[in-house]
């Protein structure tokens, strides 16, 4: 089972200029053969099929907690695609009134705003929907491992050229953070390798040849440890990666932890409705009426329970990207 939290694993800026071509291209972050829907069904399904988890259990313990980490992965880049499309329109484009997308129609993505109701989608940056062929469980584990960093190598290069491609302040965020725990995933499964097989791979490090250290949005997440900890995201289980996670960075010389539990994690920003797409519709005011007539009558609190970054959609950024939708 997966127990969700409702926060971001990390802090993610709220809506500026939107750049729906640069979404575009966070979409192979998403849906990419390389992407975290693939990190995630990959992990997710050796652990599926995993035997003699008893007799194999730390290296069982390591995929499927990992496996964990990138659900909430996908939940950022879904994030930062929401993030950079909010506000997305014609109508500060010379659009007519009655064609509100008239300035998105030569965007790249044109399924963001025919279909994703300004919204990720699982593709890849052309469009092709993510599918199972590219989910890899061979049973051997070895051989899992193996395709494992590999997944790991190819998702870091392809995170280094969306970071190189976009400047977008949401992009940055997220390819930043993703660099360093992306980082540590890959290091893991090389520690399991070596455990395993006595090969040295720590030479292989960093791969590609770019030391995360000299990326700027890396540094606050350096400087945090967060490329030494492999955080367990359950309150009781998987307890065993200690036995395969452990010893030090190869790059840097300090010490690997496992830290027990998920991260505390950021609350989202909570996005403006965009009524240009319907929504989440093109009355959105109506489903806020409705839904604080039933929290009355639940007996739950007139404000909302959930938290999020921005309370009330206020805050001078929030109404910028108001003032552009009407």
């Amino acid at each position: 089972m997966i127990l969700r939290i409702d926060r971001l694993q990390t802090e993610l800026p709220p809506p500026s200029d939107p750049d729906p071509n640069g979404a575009s291209a966070v979409q192979e972050l998403m849906g990419g053969k390389f992407g975290e829907m693939s990190t995630l069904m990959n992990y997710t399904f050796q652990s599926f099929n995993f035997r003699n988890r008893q007799g194999a259990r730390p290296f069982y313990d390591l995929i499927a907690n990992i496996a964990a980490e990138e659900y909430g992965h996908i939940e950022l880049v879904a994030a930062t695609i929401n993030t950079m499309l909010t506000g997305a329109s014609g109508s500060g484009n010379g659009g007519p009134p009655a064609a509100p997308l008239e300035g998105v129609k030569d965007a790249r993505y044109h399924y963001h705003f025919l279909a994703g109701g300004k919204g990720a989608i699982p593709a890849d940056s052309h469009g092709a929907p993510w599918n199972g062929t590219y989910v890899f469980s061979s049973g051997d584990l070895i051989e899992d491992l193996t395709h494992n960093y590999f997944l790991e190598t190819g998702a870091r290069s392809g995170k280094l050229r969306v970071y190189e491609m976009c400047d977008h302040p949401a992009a940055r965020a997220l390819t930043g953070y993703l660099l360093v725990r992306g980082g540590v995933h890959q290091l893991a499964y090389a520690r399991a390798l070596e455990n395993l097989t006595g090969a040295d791979m720590s030479k292989l490090f960093p791969s590609p040849r770019i030391p995360t250290s000299k990326i700027p949005e890396c540094q606050p997440h350096l400087e945090r440890g967060e490329h030494l900890k492999l955080y367990r995201f359950s309150p009781e289980d998987y307890k065993e990666i200690v036995a395969v996670f452990n010893g030090t960075h190869p790059e840097t010389g300090e010490d690997l932890t496992v830290v027990d539990n998920a991260p505390e994690g950021f609350p989202p920003n909570d996005l403006p409705a965009q009524t240009d797409v319907f929504a989440p519709d093109y009355a959105p005011e109506e489903i806020k009426e409705i839904a604080q007539k039933l929290r009355k009558k639940a007996g739950l609190p007139d404000e909302p329970l959930g938290v999020v970054a921005n309370p009330g959609n206020g805050g001078s950024m929030m109404d910028k990207v108001k003032d552009k939708l009407t």
